[in-house]
């Protein structure tokens, strides 16, 4: 008794309907946009490879070991270096970030692991408008908050307006970095008998470090090369600072005004400066996606 299957599909049919088209509508289509998000990629990088080609080669000629241990020289005078800038640059980041980091991580537990929902969202919002804020408007609020009460510029001034820029920053990915935590280790620590406090401090937060090391050091980058706030806290000096409590200069300031004098050597100091901002941007990035790439479980 022979078996009969009815409208069995050719094997040859099968064959040519699984080939594609190179023809076909969607085959061109597909071709198309993926050489368009190409192209688009590849613009994307030439705003970037452009700055840091001509920021590298302008910067280079006059990179010298004499840029970090001496001062700016008077205009026309070659020589010289910006090491009171990079000084006051490293002391007004770090006042920034011993402002900023433990209130923005502490801020952050709060908002993930205690507060209520209601009270979370108009804290997350708060924030979410702070990070936009001009940074402009934050030297005008440290200028009237810390500068007219102590009376003078000062590397205070100029740590507590970049506090409040990088404040956001910390709060946002912090917090986003605990939210991440599984809850499964959670319910394991409560479940051995940790406390709500002894289950922060050492299960969530030691798993959401290297996120938070990320949010710190970009919260840093971005501190680095504001100027806006210096200008109306930190303002500028000369001399090598001496005290928190006295003008004192940074990199981006000096940028700001030896890139728009009309001496050719403060010029290139400018250049040279620009180029040591780049590089001190590209190490915290680095550190910043070293972190990232570690997690604790």
């Amino acid at each position: 008794m022979s078996s009969f299957v009815p409208n069995q599909p050719d094997p040859k049919l099968i064959r040519s309907s699984l080939t594609r088209s190179s023809m076909s509508g969607r085959t061109l289509f597909s071709t198309v946009m993926t050489v368009l998000a190409f192209l688009c990629g590849v613009l994307a990088l030439v705003p970037l490879v452009a700055v840091l080609s001509y920021v590298i080669i302008q910067g280079l000629g006059s990179f010298s070991f004499n840029l970090f241990t001496q001062l700016p020289p008077p205009p026309l005078v070659q020589g010289g270096g910006f090491g009171n800038a990079i000084v006051g640059t490293l002391l007004m980041v770090g006042i920034g970030a011993l402002i900023s980091i433990p209130f923005g991580v502490l801020a952050a537990i709060y908002l993930t692991e205690f507060s209520s929902g209601k009270i979370s969202r108009w804290v997350r919002f708060a924030t979410n408008i702070l990070s936009g804020v001009p940074s402009i408007i934050a030297g005008v609020f440290a200028y009237a908050i810390v500068v007219t009460t102590l009376g003078t510029f000062s590397a205070i001034a100029g740590g507590a307006a970049l506090a409040v820029l990088m404040l956001p920053i910390i709060v946002r990915t912090t917090d986003e970095a605990l939210q991440l935590v599984s809850q499964d280790l959670r319910q394991a620590a409560f479940g051995i008998g940790a406390t709500n406090f002894q289950t922060v401090m050492l299960v969530v937060l030691p798993a959401a470090l290297p996120a938070i090391v990320t949010g710190a050091t970009l919260s840093i980058a971005r501190a680095a090369g504001e100027t806006a706030p210096l200008l109306f806290t930190a303002l500028f000096s000369q001399y090598w600072p001496s005290g928190l409590l006295e003008p004192t200069a940074s990199l981006a300031v000096l940028v700001f005004n030896f890139a728009i004098a009309p001496f050719r050597n403060w010029q290139s100091l400018a250049w040279a400066a620009s180029l040591i901002l780049v590089l001190m941007v590209l190490i915290t990035s680095i550190i910043a996606r070293w972190a990232t790439s570690r997690k604790a479980y």
